[in-house]
This record gives C-alpha cells, structure tokens and sequence, in this order.
C-alpha cells in the first residue's frame, strides 16, 4: 500500500508541475497560430458509428469516444493497442499467446477477446476460428489512421454478431487528409527500427492515397520467473528440471502494412495488405517459455462502395462488397527440450513441437437506404449477405496425446508428422448468414429524438438472432444532453467452439447457441462553456448462455465447448475535458466496473475495477508542443477457482514532445518516453502456471523524424 501511495504522489508531483510549467509559459503568450492550433487539438465532435451517419458527438443515440489522428500523434502512439488504452471504461490487456491485445470493456474479459467487434472502415476483420484478431493481426500502426470511432455496448441492432460489449472502427486516411509525400523513420528501445511513406492527391480524374509502413523490433525482453515446465519439473523430481524459466518474452516482430484508397464520384475502392514474419510468441502458447516459436500471418483485404445521399428525392444509397483472406501460420515449441522424460526417456529431444495453420476467406456484401421523406425521421433499412469460410486447416506435431493420470499426456512419433488428414485439431468448415435491420431516428419533439432498431442475422450453423435497440435523446438544455439507452446483442460461436476435434484439451460442440446480453444505460452530457466539457454513464448488462470449456460430467473427463453460466455488470464512467486556454488542454477519465460470475457468485476477475487517465497538451510554441498522459489500473481479481492474490496495481506515464512545419515547414519531430517512471506492469496470466503473471514493457523511448514534400 505505502508503494501505491508513493506512486500516486509521484504522479501528482509530476502533473502539477507539468501545469505550473504550462501556466507560467502561457501568462508569457497567449496568441499560437491558429492553422497549428487546429492540427494539434483535431476535431472529435461528429461520429458515424452510432446509426451509420454522422452527427454531433454529444447527439448520438450511444456512448461513443472518437479519437483523432490530431490525438494520435500528440500522445506519442504508434500502434493502435496504446491509443485505446485512452477510451474511457477500455482496458487493453494481452494473452500469453504472442502477447494478442485484449479489449476488456465494462469487466467483459476473456482470453480470444471475441467480444468486441473490430471493423476497418466498417468491415470486420476478425477470425472466425476463435473470435480473435488472429496472430496476423500483430499491432497496427496507426500513422495511417485519420480517426477512431468506438462504442462502448452492444452494437449488434447494427452491425450484428460480436458487436457485443463494444465496436472499435477504425477509419483510414485518404486523400482529404495527406496533401503530397510525407516520408518518415523511427528508432529507439529494444532495437527498434521502423519507416513510413504516405502520398495523397489527384491522379487523373481520381482521389488517391497510398500508405506503406515498415516495423521491426526486437521487443521487450521481460523476464519469466516461473511457468508450466516448473510445475511439471517439480512434480517428476528429482529428475533434472528442463523449464527455460527464469526466462525472457518472445516478442520481437517483423509488421509490413500497406494501403491504398481511390475515389471518384460516389465510388470508393479501397485495399490492404499486411504481413507479420517471424513474430515471438510471447510466454509460449502451453504457458512454457518458447524460444524458437514463430508466428507468421498475412491479411489480404479489399472493399468497394457506393455512397450516394442524393440517389433520389429523400433517398440516399450505400452499397458495399467486401472480400477478406488471412493466413495464421505458428510453428511452436510447446514444450522445451527434455520435456516428459521421465515418462518417455529422450522421447522428445527438440521439445514438443506443433505446426498449426489456418486459413480464412470472407465474402460480404451489404445494401442501406436512407429516407427522410417523412417529417421528424430518418428511416435507414438495409440487409446483407456473408461467408466466412475456414477453407484450409494444416497440421504437422511431433506427438499425439495419450491419457494418464496428470490428464492427457504427449506421446513422441520421433519425429514430426503431418496428421492434416487423420488428426488435425479443428475441421473445415464455412457457414453463411443473411441479415436485415431497419432503424428509424423520429425527432418527435424539438429537444428529444427517439431512435429505434431491429437486427435479424439467419446463420447457416445455429439459426436467428434477433437485436433490438431502444435510444431516448433528450436535449435538457443548451448545455446538458440526457441518453437513456437499452441494446441486445450476441457474440456467435466460433468455429473453435464448435469444431475443435482431436484435442482432448478443447473439443467443440456444434449444438452451441450464442451468448447474449442486455445492456441499459444512462448517459449525462454537459457543455459547461468557457471550454468545459464533463460527461458522465451509468451502465447494467446481464450476460447469458455464455460459452466456456467445460468438463463433461462423470466418467468422461473431456473438456467441451457449453453454453453455462451467466455474468452481470454495472459501473459508471466519467469524463472531464477543460480547454484551458488556447495553448493548454486538460482532459482526464475515469471508470468503475464491478462484474459477477453468477454462478460462483464471485468476481469474475481479470478486468480491473477502477481504470483512471489523465492527460496534459501543452503547445508552448506555434511549433512545438509536449504531451503527458498516465494511466491508472488498480483492484483486478483472480477468477473464480484461483487462489492467487489480486493482481498488481500500476500507473504509468508517458511524455511526448512534439516539433511540427520545422525547418521551412517540411519537417517534423517526435521524441517520446512511454512508461516514464518505470512502473513495474503485469496483466494477468490465465491460470497459476504462469504464477508471477505477464511482465510488459518498462520505460522505453523512440525518436520519429518526418519530411513533407508538397
């Protein structure tokens, strides 16, 4: 405790001297270039994500956070795992498995995360084998994003399946937002070594911008001090222990993304392309430190779309098709050399090892129309079609798993062998769905505006869902806005979940139903004037038929895909943003969660109860600015059935100083340091196996140099 209380002191010291420092700057000059201003504070007022449209923040039918490309950069992020971390009631946490980000929002925590839907310019990119981002997801640069959207809720009265406790939309830049060549590089902690170009203009008759950025690094080297391999060591003593722990992470990374957006008229086309090689495995994927794991992944994607709001009197159209093909390729070292020895001497003399591949192709396609033709509303209906094939499941290990009386064991082959075609872990399988939702937003008197919304997707696999949403925008005052919100949404099956064969471990279950929750929320919005904005929610869900491995009752002891169990969840969250002045920014956020496990009647764990961010912008110069931020995670529990204490509370500090239009205005400059003060981070290990939970990145800094060619 007096460790906490030093920390928090440490931090205060720190802010409050960042604002005296800024004060003093500012009662020297107040008048900075309007045109800097205005680059450095963006504009985050209207979003789309709520109803498809875009409208005044404070407006929207949802509790919605936008952040721009103006924040982005001020913060020092380069991925997009640490601008997210900036959203009120957002945890951002990792599995052991490559360190694959977690989105815990609202105590919603799980290990594949395939609760909260992530779009790119509103399309999906999740894997449909386990509801992930997938290994080749790796961390997105964000120099080519112009802004993000996200809801904090359901979303699935709008974009269907997984928009479940939140959507993320993340919409990249085009050529209304880079004017010519900018180049950039970056360098600093754990070898880093990244380049960008972006170009934006005309060609021809057409709107074009191209994005191509380069990352490598050999990451953060932390140190494991115990995992799986020690427990088993420990329990075939006294022969030789073989764990790699103590130990470092694997997370060096090797991210290649590239994009390319043209337009013209009501068209758009857009395409990407990202490859991720030789990427560390984090703590291992059995819990076992891996040295020689690798991921590899490639995501090939491209969408076209019409957007035409005049398509006739009181109609707009919008149409798109969509394709999306990703590759997830592992090759593990599950267990280090020597592993099982005593059971099978010299069985495994390169560890346990496993190749296994995925690869997933997704088609959409989707048509909206919105009519205002009817006084006081704005009728938006549409529908769609998709199909999410897991066309390709490859497999080769150097073992098969027997029982025993620690539960199933490897068995060594000698050596390894593709079981593609007689034991590989998870079928193929494709499945289709067809979807329509209708949606109106009746202003029915001056201050108020009720939008309501209906969602039905039919699945191939398990049938209907059908999600409504209810929405009661009042206008209190000039100042003050009120939401009363209510949404169902549900999260569908994985193919993992209802697949998965031969791995005791895991098996699937093809007569899953999907989880479900209902959300209610009440949401306070005030302008306060003189540059004061303050916002607060409050927030109930109620989780059912949610989808857990589970043991099979007696005598059998496989581990079975199952719909049991129900979680509740309340909490509020608060934001406060002061415009200072015209050359300083104060912001800050604040969240509560507390989640039960029904069942256990406990905590469900993982997911921390209190979340805490604050930020200083400070432009002391038409050129130049410095940004501080820290965030706070305290009171995160274990889950039901670990006995560990509560994980480690933290704050951590970053600090970025920023240099724009230098040098005859066609350079710019980033020095940051993340994690200031060198906070001791860790977020939770899934089971005890990995006791001291996983340690993240200390302090570390980067230098970004940029040129502008216009």
């Amino acid at each position: 405790m007096r460790d906490q209380i030093s920390r928090v002191f440490d931090l205060a010291v720190f802010l409050l001297a960042f604002a005296l420092v800024a004060s003093v700057s500012l009662a020297r000059a107040e008048t900075a270039d309007e045109a800097a201003l205005a680059e450095f504070y963006g504009n985050a007022e209207m979003v789309s994500i709520a109803t498809g449209t875009a409208q005044p923040l404070r407006e929207s039918p949802a509790i919605a956070t936008v952040i721009t490309a103006a924040d982005i950069a001020a913060i020092g992020a380069t991925e997009l795992n640490e601008v997210l971390e900036t959203v009120p009631g957002l945890h951002v946490g990792v599995s052991g498995v490559g360190y694959k980000p977690i989105f815990s929002i609202r105590g919603i925590h799980t290990q594949s995360n395939p609760q909260v839907l992530v779009l790119v310019n509103g399309i999906p990119v999740k894997n449909v084998f386990d509801g992930s981002l997938g290994t080749s997801w790796g961390r997105m640069p964000v120099t080519g994003i112009a802004r993000i959207e996200v809801i904090r809720g359901p979303g699935s009265a709008l974009y269907g399946a997984d928009a479940f406790s939140g959507v993320i939309n993340i919409i990249t830049k085009s050529a209304t937002d880079v004017h010519g060549l900018e180049v950039g590089a970056r360098g600093g902690s754990y070898d880093r070594n990244d380049q960008y170009l972006q170009w934006g203009g005309e060609l021809g008759k057409f709107d074009a911008y191209f994005f191509l950025e380069r990352s490598r690094s050999d990451g953060p080297r932390e140190r494991i001090d115990a995992d799986a391999q020690t427990t088993l060591d420990g329990l075939f003593a006294p022969f030789p222990p073989v764990s790699l722990a103590p130990g470092p992470t694997e997370l060096n990374r090797d991210n290649t993304e590239a994009r390319a957006d043209v337009s013209l008229g009501y068209w758009r086309l857009r395409g990407g392309f990202q490859e991720l090689n030789d990427i560390g495995v984090g703590a291992g994927v059995a819990q076992a430190l891996d040295p020689v794991g690798r991921g590899d992944g490639r995501r090939l994607s491209a969408d076209l779309s019409y957007d035409n709001p005049r398509f006739a009197d009181n109609l707009g159209l919008t149409g798109t098709l969509s394709y999306y093909n990703v590759e997830n390729l592992a090759r593990l070292q599950l267990s280090p050399p020597g592993a099982f020895g005593p059971l099978f001497p010299g069985g495994f003399p390169n560890g346990v090892l496993g190749n296994p591949d995925v690869y997933e192709r997704h088609y959409r396609g989707e048509m909206s129309g919105l009519y205002t033709g009817i006084s006081g509303h704005r009728l938006r209906l549409g529908g769609g079609y998709r199909k999410e094939d897991m066309y390709k499941v490859e497999e080769s290990r150097n073992y098969m798993l027997v029982p025993s009386p620690l539960g199933p064991v490897p068995f060594p082959l000698g050596g390894l062998v593709d079981v593609t075609d007689v034991e590989a872990f998870v079928r193929e399988e494709a499945r289709t769905v067809a979807y329509a939702f209708a949606q109106d937003e009746w202003n029915f008197l001056p201050d108020w505006t009720l939008t309501t919304g209906v969602r039905v997707d039919d699945y191939s696999d398990f049938g209907t869902a059908v999600n409504p949403r209810l929405a009661l925008v009042w206008q209190t005052s000039y100042s003050l806005t009120t939401k009363m919100l209510y949404g169902r949404a549900f999260r569908a099956p994985s193919f993992g979940e209802l697949y998965n064969v031969n791995n005791p471990a895991n098996l699937g279950n093809s007569s899953l139903d999907p989880e479900t929750i209902d959300t209610w929320e009440l949401g306070l919005d005030w302008n306060a004037g003189r540059g004061l904005r303050a916002a607060v929610n409050l927030f109930y869900y109620k989780m059912d038929d949610i989808i857990r491995f589970a043991t099979d009752p007696a005598p059998s002891t496989s581990v079975t895909a199952q719909n049991t169990g129900r979680q509740t969840g309340y909490g509020l969250e608060a934001e406060l943003a002061w415009q200072a002045s015209r050359r300083l920014r104060l912001a800050g956020n604040y969240a509560y969660q507390k989640s039960t496990d029904e069942s256990a009647d406990a905590d469900v764990g993982f997911a921390p109860s209190h979340l805490a961010y604050v930020r200083a912008d400070w432009m002391f110069d038409p050129q130049w600015s410095v940004s501080s931020q820290a965030t706070g995670v305290f009171d995160r529990k274990r889950p039901p059935g670990d006995d560990r204490s509560k994980i480690d509370d933290y704050v951590a500090v970053d600090l970025t100083l920023r240099g724009q239009k230098l040098f005859g205005d066609n350079w710019g400059m980033r020095l940051s340091a993340r994690n200031l003060f060198n906070a001791d981070v860790r977020e939770p290990s899934a089971s005890g196996l990995i006791p001291n939970d996983l340690p993240m990145a200390g302090r570390n800094l980067f230098l970004e140099l940029s040129k502008a060619f216009r």
